[in-house]
């Protein structure tokens, strides 16, 4: 993997730079003897449990468990990548990104493609915006004055105009010096293929300029003034916009309040810009998608209180359906998501035109909350008069409930089904414990002592060290399956698989890498935590990573991210002087163990070397009248 940032500048720049300055830019912080203090920027609270060492140079959240360096926390606080990040960093203090045996010229290139989409878009923007304000845009305007806009909001929001024209933005931009190639590739032509002909894809239309985090144009959402259909169209997917992770108007959303507590999410361009006309400035919208988890963990990087806006139609209930289903899996302690379903026939856009902003906003204060909606739904076409209408209630909410985060919602929720149905919570348990387990909780609560053992410096790290042979997880053990980090009085309980120990002796002391065999193929990928063991010490090795919180960065936000987080946070005992041959008991144990043929394929092998005459030797011999008999016996 060429390219990759080189261990020595990493360590480099962040030698060079204060975590206080980077967070109290962000982060209101008051010195707290050797530490500061403030607000979790993170999760909502009302007094400070959020604390950065300076010695240390590291942070973290009693309350939400959010923890790291100054990279880490650009990467939460920013919804940066980790590339992203660094460089950020780095321009910060004044440094040139190094990567490793120079620079790499296939991601310079790409970096550069990238940047250049980004500034052709910008370009666009520009142009639908100079013909809005131009005698041909005189129908748009006349459509945004009916829609009740002001300059303000169509300022703020960066509206434009594209001509019914066919080729009035192509001939614009190749002025410019843009190909048409290019044009193609982020969307603002279509190419026909029969005709090789390529034309503008927006006509006629309002055009929304869709916004990154940095509110740079990333892709376009047009609304059609007269009778072509489709009546909404959006850019196509392109190198720099992808329709399962942006949201239309949070970047307009965070500039009106900077201190969002509330987002609330709806589904069109209009719907937005007409409810920030009106006042509401906290409002996003999908881009003809339905909800993703992506969507999901953007928003709750900036606010704990999620609303969705449905229609109240058939269609309406029906996409809060799928969207309470993905919502289950981020629903941590802490966070918020409540339903908000408007009369039959009515948007956003004309209901708060009819009642107005106050009207408005009290209809969000009182949305069905998660758990109001999610029994509504479990009972929906059900006698629970009847026993089997119950059953049915019943299981319809644990089907829902396995997929939340362990945690004091979901404890709460179990008590209300147990009410509501007359069954032990008991019993539930038992019900849990014979379906698939929740996922792990991406924000458990650490204590004071598993904080200071993130402080602790590898030399003293304690952890009781297992042979390979001790027992394994089988994911049995409650605290493992729900994610909670091991303490001191509970790292010795919670015994992993061979390839999960070398994960985590890796993750304390990456270097180790060094001493594994060139191949891979000791670790096999089929067993659990193998895949990713195989491609931490792939990574490693390109990388030459010695950072633990360098390495969880390539896998931030993913199911691997998560796992690895939660084994960094285990306490290590081995002692330092024996880890490195502990990790080679493990790694010829796992190659032992991947050597040793099942009775079947050791009868294969030897009958088909008995078919050459004298291959087998005496001992051979006695070995295949063994498992000749020893295989007549299991059929």
């Amino acid at each position: 993997m060429a390219g990759q940032i080189s261990q020595r500048f990493i360590d480099d720049l962040l030698a060079r730079t204060d975590i206080v300055d980077v967070i109290s830019e962000r982060v209101q912080l008051k010195k707290s003897g050797r530490n500061h203090s403030g607000l979790c920027p993170f999760h909502q609270e009302n007094s400070p449990s959020f604390t950065v060492s300076q010695d240390k140079q590291f942070y973290h959240c009693f309350g939400c468990s959010a923890h790291g360096n100054a990279l880490r926390f650009l990467m939460e606080f920013d919804n940066l990548r980790f590339p992203e990040a660094v460089e950020q960093l780095a321009s910060r203090a004044g440094m040139q990104v190094e990567r490793e045996g120079g620079e790499d010229p296939g991601a310079r290139q790409r970096q550069q493609k990238r940047e250049e989409g980004v500034n052709l878009l910008e370009l666009a923007a520009r142009f639908f915006r100079e013909r809005l304000a131009l005698g041909g845009g005189r129908q748009a305007r006349e459509y945004l004055e009916r829609r009740g806009l002001s300059q303000e909001i169509i300022r703020d929001f960066g509206i434009g105009y594209a001509e019914d024209e066919w080729e009035s933005l192509k001939r614009y931009l190749l002025e410019q010096g843009i190909g048409e190639a290019v044009q193609v590739e982020y969307g603002l032509l279509v190419h026909r293929e029969e005709t090789g002909r390529t034309y503008d894809r927006f006509r006629d239309r309002v055009m929304f300029p869709i916004r990154d985090w940095k509110g740079r144009t990333i892709a376009f959402g047009g609304r059609v003034l007269g009778d072509a259909k489709p009546k909404y169209l959006n850019s196509p997917e392109t190198p720099v916009f992808h329709k399962g992770r942006e949201l239309y108007g949070l970047f307009e959303a965070r500039q009106a309040n900077r201190q969002l507590a509330r987002v609330l999410v709806v589904e069109g361009y209009m719907d937005v810009v007409a409810l920030a006309q009106f006042g509401i400035r906290n409002a996003c919208a999908t881009l003809g998608t339905a909800l993703t988890t992506d969507h999901l963990q953007r928003l709750f990087r900036l606010v704990d209180e999620v609303v969705f806006c449905f229609d109240g139609d058939n269609a309406g209930r029906q996409a809060a359906r799928r969207s309470l289903q993905t919502a289950l899996p981020s629903m941590i302690d802490g966070r918020q998501v409540r339903f908000l379903f408007l009369p039959e026939g009515e948007d956003p856009d004309t209901l708060v035109r009819q009642e107005g902003q106050e009207a408005f906003e009290n209809r969000i204060t009182c949305a069905s909350p998660l758990s109001e909606f999610l029994f509504e739904q479990a009972a929906e076409g059900r006698d629970l008069k009847q026993v089997e209408g119950r059953e049915r209630f019943v299981t319809a909410v644990l089907e829902m409930l396995k997929h939340l985060p362990e945690g004091v919602l979901k404890s709460l929720l179990v008590k209300e089904l147990s009410t509501r149905s007359g069954i032990e919570q008991s019993q539930f348990a038992d019900w849990f414990a014979s379906h698939a387990p929740p996922a792990p909780r991406p924000g458990a609560t650490a204590d004071a002592e598993g904080y200071e053992a993130l402080m602790m410096t590898p030399d003293g790290d304690v952890e009781a060290a297992s042979d390979p042979g001790s027992t394994v997880d089988n994911g049995n053990n409650r605290a493992s399956r729900r994610g909670f980090p091991a303490t001191r009085a509970g790292t010795a309980t919670l015994s992993l698989t061979i390839p999960a120990r070398i994960l985590h002796l890796l993750l304390h002391e990456p270097g180790l890498v060094d001493g594994l065999p060139e191949s891979v193929d000791w670790c096999p990928a089929e067993v659990p935590d193998g895949r990713l063991c195989r491609e931490v010490v792939q990574l490693l090795r390109a990388g030459r990573y010695r950072s633990p919180q360098v390495l969880l960065a390539h896998f931030h936000g993913s199911p691997d991210g998560e796992r690895l987080d939660q084994l960094v946070r285990r306490e290590l005992a081995i002692p330092r002087d024996v880890r490195a041959s502990e990790l080679d008991n493990w790694v010829r144990h796992l190659e032992r163990e991947s050597a040793r043929l099942t009775p079947v394929e050791e009868y294969q092998q030897l009958l088909e070397k008995s078919r050459r005459s004298g291959a087998l030797s005496s001992d051979e011999k006695h070995r295949l009248r063994e498992l000749i008999g020893k295989l007549a016996e299991r059929s």
